[in-house]
Order: C-alpha cells, then structure tokens, then sequence
C-alpha cells in the first residue's frame, strides 16, 4: 500500500518555479529546436510554401534527396569504449586552412528569399564559428557586399559558367580582388533539373503575386512585409532575370562546358580550384588531372538529375583513385552531426552543408544560423566521445560501416 501526504510548502516551490520569460520572440522559437529537423518545422511554419519547397524539394519524384538520406541512414558507427574523452577537437585542415570543424557552408541560391537578411547573416554566422562560406553566382548579395559585411570571414565563390565567357570572367576578377580564397566551379547543370515543387507552387523570380501568393502571404504577412519593405530581391550578380529559375538557368547557363573550361580556370585563378557536381570516379581523376584542388562529390542536394548516384557512396572509391593529389568533399542528405563524421571517417576532408543551415535561416534569420551550426556541433562532439575519439582527424574508415538494406 503507497502511503499518502500532503507536500511541503518548500517541495511545491520547487516544482512549480516558472521557466524565466525570453522576451525576444526569436529566442522563443529556437530554444525549442533541438536538431536540424526542429529547424526544418519552424521554418515550414514560418515561410510561403513555395519558398520553403524550393529550399526543401529535389528533381522529379525526389529519389536522388532520398536515397542520400537514406544512405546516412544506413551508416553504423564502431565505437571504442573506456577511452578518456573528456577534450574534444572538430577542427580540420580544409583547402590548405584550418577550420573550427569538418564542414563548410555550402553555395545556395535566392539566398534573400528565405529571409531578408541572406548571404550577410549567413556570412556572418560562418564568421563567429570559424568555418568557410561560399556564395553562390545565384546568390541575392554582390560579391563585395558579402565580403564587407564579414571581412574575417574565410570566402569561397561558386561559379556558374554562362554562354558570355567574358562574364564568368569578371566574376572571378571581382572575386579574387575582394579577397576570396577558392572557386567552386559547378559542373552539373547543363540544363536545370525538373524541380516539380517549384513547376507546382508556380515559383518566379521575383516572387509573384498571384491568387495563391496572395492567400498564402496571408498567413506570412511578417515575410512579405519583409520582402516589400527591403531592398529588391533580385540575383546580385546576374544581368537577366524574371521568369521561373528554370528559365533563367536554361538561359544563361552553357550547356557546353567541357574540360577546357577547367582548364581554362586554373590558369585564371590564382587560388584553391574547386569542382563541384562530381559523380564517377572516371570524372573525379579527369579534373583533378586538369588541376583541381579538389572535388566536390554532390547531386546538387537531389535538385538535377533524379535518379543520380548518392554522394556518400562515393566517398571512399573516390578517395582511393586520387589519392593525396586533391581533397575530397561531400554535400547532399547531411541532416545532422553524425553525417559529417561518417563522411570524414570514410576519406572525405570535409562536407558541404546547405539545407541544414537554410532552414535555420528560416526558422530564425542570423541567428538561426548560429543555432543550426551549434546543432552541428554538438551532435558531433557528442558523436565522437561516444565512439571513444579525440578529434576528427581520428576518423578512419574502420569507424564506419554501411548496414545492409533490409
């Protein structure tokens, strides 16, 4: 029988002391979040749904996204017990500087759009945490502009080629003279994907305001006033826009870049050369032959062509065809912590990370940024003292290994 009293006064105190009130509504919101997912549903919460389902959607039936998930999904750690791990060290040496951990902020477009404040908080988040952020050619703030609003940040520049040679050229002046350390060439667009979220939700640049907008802005008013009240969300470095993305990529961007457009690179930049859209190991050796720094494995985050080979999976015998001749970097399906590490146990140097950040941008401006990179950071200090590992630069492919499907 449970003997029954009444508490004492001092036990009640105790148990009913109010959480003290964060008066800043921004701070309300991402306490609550406590993974890249919780990012995700606050940002779906607060974003028109063809924004969010631009940043959030991939090409066609999605396949290519789910499978790079579902690859991080299936890897199992070998952990190492009794072992002291109470120091741990994330950081990494990445395109010849060291970086406060093992990833780097990745290139993504229209970047405004999903908050006012864009490429310059995201910069600026990059900058606090000491780790590298790349602007896109699509991205919503110039070149210079991002390097003033962050000048100790570490920069890289991703380059679309456009049909204008001359162009592209000018980019990659302005970019080397406002103090940008590496170019990340994009090579998997030839033409834009299929992204059917965006074909659906009627998604232009700029924004339109049709009937479903209109409804939709209803239930965001704080975004569109955002969006008529800043300045105009247009692409910073492009001379045309209007229409849907795909439009504009099919537009501009040339379908017949080719080898001698490396080529041609690495005798313009005088910094790191990077390829981003690698997916065999035949193409990983072709460009490191022509002088990359380094690759780039990546589905363009599941957005081009469905159906493409998973990044991941691609780590290792990539890896093992280059050699100690270029770096080896990762993006597409990185959702938490834990699927940096396996990428670096598995012979990547280092990820690119996109959605994960976006959606903290979402959630919450610069400092949902802060937060999605301290959720990073976390989740891999965690990992590691669990697996019984002192520092990433620890990881080996003995670490990791990929369950079998079913």
């Amino acid at each position: 029988m449970v003997q029954r009293r009444l508490p004492r006064p001092a036990e009640l105190r105790e148990l009913l002391r109010p959480a003290p009130f964060v008066r800043d509504a921004t701070e309300r919101r991402l306490r609550r979040a406590a993974s890249i997912a919780d990012l995700r549903e606050i940002a779906r919460r607060r974003t028109p749904k063809a924004v969010f389902d631009y940043t959030d959607g991939g090409a066609d039936g999605e396949l290519s996204l789910h499978r790079a998930r579902a690859a991080f999904a299936r890897m199992e750690f070998v952990p190492s017990v009794l072992r002291d791990v109470s120091a741990v060290d994330l950081s990494r040496t990445i395109l010849g500087g060291r970086s406060t951990l093992p990833l780097a902020l990745a290139p993504t477009g229209f970047t405004r759009m999903m908050h006012t404040a864009g490429e310059r908080a995201v910069v600026a988040a990059a900058a606090r945490a000491g780790i590298p952020y790349t602007l896109s050619t699509m991205g919503t703030t110039t070149i210079e502009d991002v390097a003033a609003a962050a000048p100790e940040a570490r920069r890289w520049f991703q380059l679309y080629l456009w049909r204008d040679r001359a162009f592209g050229k000018d980019l990659v002046e302005r970019a080397a003279a406002a103090g940008y350390d590496a170019l990340m060439l994009t090579v998997d667009t030839p033409v834009a994907g299929n992204r059917l979220r965006d074909v659906r939700n009627g998604l232009s640049i700029p924004p339109a305001l049709t009937l479903r907008t209109f409804l939709d802005g209803a239930r965001h008013p704080r975004w569109w006033f955002d969006l008529f009240t800043t300045e105009p969300l247009v692409f910073a470095s492009l001379q045309s826009s209007g229409g849907t993305v795909a439009d504009l990529v099919n537009r501009v961007f040339d379908p017949a870049l080719t080898m001698a457009d490396v080529e041609w690179l690495r005798g313009a930049w005088p910094g790191k050369l990077v390829i981003k859209g690698i997916q065999s190991v035949d193409d990983a050796v072709r460009v490191v032959d022509a002088g990359a720094d380094a690759v780039v494995l990546s589905n363009h985050g599941g957005r081009q062509l469905d159906r493409a080979p998973v990044p991941i999976e691609l780590v290792r015998p990539v890896r093992d065809a280059v050699g100690d001749r270029a770096e080896v970097l990762v993006d597409t399906g990185i959702m938490h912590g834990a699927d940096v590490l396996a990428a670096v146990a598995l012979g990547a140097d280092a990820a690119l990370v996109g959605r994960a950040y976006l959606y903290g941008l979402m959630a919450g401006g610069e400092a949902g940024v802060d937060k999605a990179i301290a959720i990073l950071t976390l989740e891999m200090t965690r990992t590691l003292q669990l697996m019984g590992l002192n520092g990433v630069d620890e990881l080996r492919p003995e670490h990791v290994r990929l369950r079998p499907i079913g």
